[in-house]
């Protein structure tokens, strides 16, 4: 079969190329999934790039990708819920690495039917930023009426973070820039900051929840804009303690600014390394047929156009997912 590959770490263009794999074999527990579309993240670029070869160590050539959507060849004996021709969607384990290809193997228990009212690039679009959002506002604990702060509402998870805050009754407030405040805003989004022309830390104080996307001082100046007793979760910043033991890091302490700025606040800061999960996929699923959340596409490319897809990607400038097509 064929797969996107990285060969080698470094420039996009260098280190990816399409090549004749070994279609994958399943277990008693496992599917094949016949790929009809896959969507990009930021972390494929960064493991192509090599910026996280220390974290997650490949054998090169390696496949790529983690979203995908397609239907159903095979399945294990012990599979149950699913059936050959099932329509499904799935954000892989690491382990399992490799959507951008014409066959998917995966574990059940990670993998969603499909909802039928959006197309298989429009569910591609969907595991990794939805899981991702899911798990970093449950895991503070996000409740009706929290005025919460989503930066870089115009990103793949900011833009369903915007969604599934305002579906769980969230007053949002989000930044982007100038020519995407009116995009973001139909979202749903109360309040769009356009970070262009304001300051988000003198619009908004006292703060429920801080949702960091994008690390540094951003993770650290959330602790100035929220509430005493507030919370801030993060996806881009360092680990708290309980996150760095689950990613095996031994010996881990908080940095002392942020162990000050904690305690300063009595706040709860997490950072979120997100799992696949079939059953939020689940959740995802209903609130999509019932319109509550709605998947957000910048670009569809082919296959045979892939690399160019991750060279789009790593300019920044998309505005919701790009999309892989084995269409």
């Amino acid at each position: 079969m064929k797969a996107l590959q990285i060969i080698k770490y470094g420039e996009l263009k260098d280190g990816l190329a399409i090549n004749e794999t070994e279609k994958p074999s399943i277990n008693a527990t496992s599917i094949l999934i016949q790929t009809k579309a896959a969507s990009l993240n930021p972390i494929d670029y960064k493991l192509v790039s090599g910026g996280l070869k220390d974290m997650v160590p490949l054998d090169l050539p390696s496949s790529i990708g983690f979203d995908v959507s397609g239907i159903i060849v095979e399945k294990g004996t012990d599979v149950t819920g699913f059936e050959v021709g099932d329509a499904v969607y799935a954000r892989v384990p690491l382990q399992q690495m490799g959507t951008v290809a014409e066959f998917v193997a995966v574990e059940s228990a990670v993998v969603s039917k499909k909802p039928e009212n959006i197309s298989f690039e429009e569910a591609a679009s969907l595991p990794l930023i939805g899981l991702t959002s899911i798990q970093a506002l449950e895991r503070v604990g996000l409740n009706k009426n929290d005025r919460i702060l989503i930066h870089a509402g115009s990103g793949g998870v900011g833009s369903f973070a915007i969604q599934y805050a305002k579906a769980k009754g969230a007053y949002v407030y989000t930044t982007t820039s100038t020519k995407n405040v009116h995009w973001v805003k139909s979202l749903g989004a109360d309040r769009v900051i356009d970070y262009k022309k304001e300051d988000y830390k003198s619009i908004v104080s006292d703060l429920d929840l801080v949702f960091d996307t994008l690390g540094g001082d951003y993770m650290l100046d959330a602790f100035q804009v929220i509430k005493e007793g507030g919370k801030v979760t993060s996806i881009a910043g360092v680990p708290d303690e309980e996150t760095a033991a689950m990613m095996g890091i031994k010996g881990y302490e908080l940095p002392e600014n942020l162990a000050r700025l904690i305690k300063e606040k009595s706040a709860n800061y997490k950072l979120t390394w997100m799992q696949p999960n079939g059953e939020q996929l689940d959740e995802i699923s209903l609130m999509v047929k019932e319109g509550r959340i709605k998947p957000i596409i910048d670009k569809v490319y082919p296959f045979a156009e892939g690399i160019e897809a991750y060279l789009y990607l790593a300019t920044g400038r998309a505005k919701g997912k790009v999309i892989i097509s084995m269409s």
